[in-house]
């Protein structure tokens, strides 16, 4: 298992992501941020307008996956 943190994905927070691929941590992360979308959580607003505008740039969203990948491909093992 590998760990990340919301902020580590581009959110607002510390809250720890454990999974087995970069894939299965997304899933969480998707999740915990259509969750705080519901609940208006402003720090996680503010985190995903910023996100929005990384992925409306041509190539965006294939940079920033990329990004993210690479980063959860050099984290070590739990």
């Amino acid at each position: 298992m590998k760990s990340m943190t919301c902020k580590q994905l581009g959110g607002a927070c510390d809250k720890v992501f454990q999974a087995e691929t970069f894939e299965e941590i997304s899933a969480l992360s998707k999740q915990h941020g259509s969750e705080m979308y519901k609940e208006g959580e402003p720090a996680h607003l503010v985190a995903m307008q910023s996100m929005q505008h990384i992925m409306m740039e041509p190539g965006g969203m294939q940079k920033w996956m990329a990004e993210k990948r690479e980063l959860f491909d050099s984290l070590p093992v739990d």
